[in-house]
């Protein structure tokens, strides 16, 4: 078993509950990684045979430009591409951080998380 970590994914998005929200936008930050067995990649030296982190990043920019009021919807949606498009992937986590959210306080970041496993 290995991880593949892609941290610190940067985009600009819509989401939220808010109407200003789906007009001005804002920074957002999302953190995968993904557990697969790495093994028969580690010796064959094949990105076929691995977790592309282009492609889990591909993957988030895509949702990421979907709006959501939630950002559990849209981590939800990552973890169902990453698990419908790599076969290899057994467990994944993403987490979905709004930099700066309008919540009336000086908050650096909020901060959603989630799990899926392949059964």
């Amino acid at each position: 078993m290995g991880i593949i970590r892609v941290t610190n994914i940067k985009a600009y998005a819509y989401h939220g509950c808010l109407v200003e929200e789906s007009k001005i936008g804002s920074d957002y930050r999302v953190d995968v990684s993904v557990s697969a067995d790495l093994q028969p990649s580690a010796k064959s030296d094949n990105l076929q045979e691995t977790v592309d982190y282009v492609h889990i990043n591909k993957i988030v920019k895509e949702e990421m430009a979907i709006r959501s009021k939630l950002l559990e919807h849209v981590a939800k949606r990552i973890l169902n591409r990453i698990f419908d498009e790599i076969a290899i992937a057994n467990k994944a986590t993403v987490a979905v951080s709004k930099i700066n959210p309008p919540i009336g306080g000086n908050v650096e970041m909020v901060t959603i998380e989630m799990s899926l496993e392949r059964s």
